[in-house]
């Protein structure tokens, strides 16, 4: 997992729009805003702060910058419909 800090177009406040899988039913997914904030375990990395849960802002993750992006990339990846 490459941490995508030194690279990336983010800082700590900035708010992010985000795949999320409902962890209790795997084949639904939403459009979730995140905040942008530094990693309360390691301060000199990022993180995303979704559900009050902490996780490693790293090129794995599929982060959006704007609403009407994630939604066009959603639309490529699951079609239509708004879960």
């Amino acid at each position: 997992m490459e941490v995508n800090n030194e690279y990336s177009p983010y800082q700590a406040g900035d708010i992010v729009f985000v795949f999320y899988r409902n962890p209790h039913t795997q084949n639904v997914a939403n459009i979730q805003e995140a905040a942008v904030v530094n990693n309360p375990e390691n301060p000199n990395e990022l993180a995303l702060f979704l559900y009050d849960t902490y996780y490693p802002l790293t090129n794995e993750l599929a982060v959006y910058s704007s609403e009407a992006e994630a939604e066009l990339a959603y639309q490529q990846y699951f079609g239509d419909v708004f879960l």
